[in-house]
């Protein structure tokens, strides 16, 4: 979509636009004649960018350090916007840099990509902050938990067309979704894991053709997300990860541990071993998404220190492992606050 408008831009021929205003603040104009005037809004405000680097760059301590973000070709700049500033990032913007480049003699990065979305509109109408119709992070921190809203942003991103936030769809994929299909098999997997494991991965016996089939599906997964993230394709990304989560909740209710445990104690090993895997791979791939849950079972799962230290990698996991006393991940949200939230909003 922004690469076709920009280019369509082109096409139509571009037409003059004005700069300044007729203010006494603001960017003073280096020519004579036009000292009522001042650059304003736009045009200056892209180069803020630049600007901004070089101050925290100096408030670093190390006044060069802008360059490896500007300068080196290796580094590639994303800008996410929505769709009614495409043009300052893609025609704009570029065009100043250039300009500078030519004027200074030193190259600078051009926009690698710019992400436009659409428009995110809340109960069926544009966001308005003075109609108070709007979801206002502080206030919704105070009384749900962040992963929730992170993944209903994800999942509802406006990305090619306008998308609607309601407090009705955000209850539904909370408890659908978050609780029901990734917090149970979570809540599942590790709780029978600690009762029946002596509070430790078990140590599987030989691996079916089954349990190799969901370890792949998690792999790809993983690799998809990852794939999907690098494109800004946020919503594939965690469509991807999900939907392996669904594979192994089939996986699990297919291999039905709860009945191999009195009968059959390695195969009941094996299937738990190989859905505490599958866990392991997934939190990597709901991290970026979800990235307070995924810590929590980062640990819950018996292990130290930070998952984004970890890395964007599919590691098995060590049988014999410690698992801490499992917690449920999200809670789940009684359909009446739907009435009470759409009460705070405005008309």
């Amino acid at each position: 979509n922004v690469l076709n408008f920009s280019l369509s831009l082109l096409e139509q021929g571009l037409r003059d636009r004005a700069i300044t205003r007729d203010i006494t603040w603001g960017v003073p104009i280096p020519l004579e004649g036009y000292q009522d005037k001042r650059i304003y809004v736009w045009f200056e405000a892209v180069i803020g960018y630049l600007s901004a680097s070089k101050e925290w760059a100096q408030r670093q301590g190390d006044p060069e350090k802008w360059r490896q973000f500007w300068q080196d070709p290796k580094c590639k700049s994303y800008y996410f916007i929505g769709k009614d500033n495409i043009i300052f990032h893609t025609l704009i913007w570029p065009a100043q840099l250039m300009a500078y480049s030519d004027a200074t003699g030193e190259p600078y990065n051009l926009p690698y990509d710019v992400p436009a979305n659409q428009y995110q509109t809340v109960r069926g109408a544009k966001a308005s902050t003075s109609r108070n119709l709007a979801v206002w992070v502080l206030d919704f921190l105070s009384r749900y938990d962040p992963d929730p809203l992170r993944y209903y942003l994800a999942v509802t991103m406006p990305e090619t067309a306008d998308s609607d936030f309601t407090w009705a769809d955000f209850v539904r994929r909370n408890n659908d979704e978050l609780v029901a299909t990734w917090g149970n098999l979570v809540n599942r997997v590790l709780a029978f894991a600690y009762r029946h494991f002596d509070r430790t991965i078990p140590t599987p016996a030989q691996l079916l053709e089954r349990d190799r089939m969901l370890l792949h599906q998690v792999e790809q997964a993983l690799k998809r997300t990852g794939e999907n993230i690098a494109a800004c394709r946020f919503r594939a990304g965690i469509e991807a990860a999900m939907a392996a989560a669904r594979e192994a909740n089939r996986y699990l209710e297919d291999s039905a541990p709860w009945r191999l445990v009195g009968q059959d104690r390695p195969r009941c090993a094996t299937v738990i071993y190989t859905s505490i895997a599958a866990i392991n791979g997934l939190k990597v791939a709901f991290y970026p998404y979800l990235p307070f849950t995924s810590q929590r079972l980062h640990q819950m799962l018996g292990y130290k220190g930070t998952l984004e230290a970890q890395g964007w990698r599919f590691d098995l996991p060590r049988p014999g492992q410690h698992l801490l006393e499992p917690e449920p991940l999200f809670k789940k949200l009684d359909p009446s606050i739907v009435e009470e939230e759409e009460a705070r909003l405005g008309a």
